[in-house]
C-alpha cells in the first residue's frame, strides 16, 4: 500500500485561515464551505470528522480559477 504524503503545514482551521489571510472571514469561508458541492470549493477542503481543513494552495488555485465568476454563480 502507497501512503501519499501532503505538507500539512498548508492546512488550516476556519479561523486559522481567517487570520492568517485577513483578506477572507469565517464567515464568508464557512459559506463556501456549506455551498462546496456547487462552487468547487470541495477541492479546496479536507473533512476530519467535524473538523473542516483548509489548504491554502488548494485556496489560491480555486480564486485563480474562480476570479470572474459572480458569488451568485458560484453557488449554483
Amino acid at each position: 500500500m502507497e501512503v501519499k504524503m501532503t505538507n500539512l503545514e498548508n492546512y488550516f482551521t476556519v479561523r486559522q485561515f481567517a487570520e492568517k489571510f485577513p483578506f477572507t472571514t469565517q464567515s464568508g469561508l464557512r459559506y463556501y464551505i456549506f455551498n462546496a458541492s456547487k462552487n468547487g470549493f470541495d477541492k479546496v477542503i479536507k473533512r476530519i470528522g467535524s473538523k473542516v481543513l483548509i489548504n491554502a494552495e488548494a485556496f489560491e488555485k480555486w480564486i485563480d480559477e474562480n476570479q470572474n465568476v459572480s458569488n451568485r454563480n458560484l453557488i449554483k
